[in-house]
């Protein structure tokens, strides 16, 4: 297949999932990074200027971004002039609401937005995807590019970086009616924003809350797992997942531990039809081969100590799900209970938002414009 780059804008580009972005699209082979923005206070900066020593990531700034001149994001006609579509993970101080607003706008300069915020989440015109689960909701772009008078432009978003360390190990198994969640999310600072340096109250500390994470965790998989009905996503009715979310002190990585029960225990999976269903599950990026896809979607360790957050958060480059534990529950209050492990600002960002607008541009969504 011929492949015309197509010209990628960052927003957001100063914070660490604008970071990971670029480090992402750097030598990507669809994607050519052509703009960045940022808050006004960045404006008119080089970028190496506008993060000064707040590069967030292990690996060392890109040479092509260094000397970039950022822009202010509420620029949308000058920005959006200058690219074919845009990633967004920008922080306003007007919160959901300003942040829609500027992703409306730029979608309606007929520039796609791959967006990392949750403003736009709940609508059921804009799809929420992980790829190799629910890739076929991309068909209500249609019916949002009619809501915003549109023809090429739009917005899709990807859900919440905590679901994505048990979600797609639940997926394979939904045909066996599960019928409630108990999930624990032990998260990363880096889902914060943060690192160590900036953030050393974190050292040798957990801290029992993280604010909308409960609630996003427990509605977003709905709907992830929903149909299409009328041009409209709508959201599964099942199953009833409760949640509670927890800040740790790693870098990267949200590990979490999951219980399960099935609508009728005598037609439940047996460990091995689990085991096996995890990994033999691909997805449709699996198949056509997307760039950023993993090989291998979840893997599995029957060592009881793993996975393991230090050592598995980067398989595959980061795009990979991890689970281990995997046992009947001896108290007999679940049928069974098992962890996860993702990499929150891979899989769970950045890599998972560059996932999906790789889908989108293979199926002929995102253009030239």
């Amino acid at each position: 297949m011929s492949i015309q780059k197509i010209n990628a804008g960052i927003i957001g580009a100063t914070g660490m999932v604008g970071h990971r972005f670029i480090t992402l699209l750097a030598e990507h082979p669809y994607f050519n990074i052509s703009v960045l923005a940022a808050s006004p206070r960045s404006a008119g900066k080089t970028f190496t200027e506008a993060v000064g020593e707040r590069w967030k990531l292990s690996v060392p700034m890109p040479e092509l971004v260094k000397d970039m001149i950022v822009y202010d994001a509420s620029d949308v006609e000058k920005v959006s002039g200058m690219c074919d579509f845009v990633f967004c993970a920008v922080e306003m101080p007007g919160g959901k609401k300003e942040i829609k607003e500027l992703e409306e706008a730029y979608a309606r300069t007929e520039t796609p937005v791959i967006s990392n915020n949750s403003a736009c989440r709940n609508f059921p015109d804009v799809p929420m995807l992980i790829p190799e689960i629910n890739g076929s909701h991309i068909n209500v772009i249609e019916t949002q590019r009619k809501r915003l008078g549109t023809k090429t432009g739009f917005v899709a978003v990807k859900p919440n970086c905590s679901i994505q360390s048990y979600v797609p190990m639940l997926t394979p198994l939904l045909k066996y009616g599960i019928k409630e969640v108990v999930v624990s999310t032990y998260q990363a600072i880096s889902g914060s924003g943060k690192t160590f340096k900036e953030w050393p109250e974190m050292i040798d500390n957990v801290i029992p809350y993280i604010g909308g994470e409960e609630e996003k965790s427990e509605k977003e998989p709905l709907k992830i797992w929903g149909n299409i009905n009328n041009g409209l996503i709508e959201n599964a009715q099942s199953p009833v997942i409760t949640s509670q979310c927890i800040r740790i002190p790693v870098t990267d990585g949200h590990l979490a531990t999951v219980f399960v029960n099935f609508e009728d225990k005598n037609n439940k999976p047996s460990k091995e039809e689990i085991i096996k269903l995890w990994k033999e599950y691909k997805g449709e990026p699996g198949f056509i081969d997307l760039p950023s896809a993993p090989k291998q979607f979840i893997y599995y360790f029957e060592d009881d100590s793993r996975p393991q957050t230090g050592l598995d958060r980067d398989l595959e480059n980061g795009m990979a799900i991890s689970a281990g534990r995997l046992r009947e529950d001896p108290a007999g209050l679940f049928d069974y209970k098992f962890i996860g492990l993702s990499h929150n600002t891979l899989r769970g960002a950045a890599g998972g938002g560059v996932l999906s607008a790789e889908l989108l541009y293979r199926k002929g969504y995102i253009v030239k414009k």
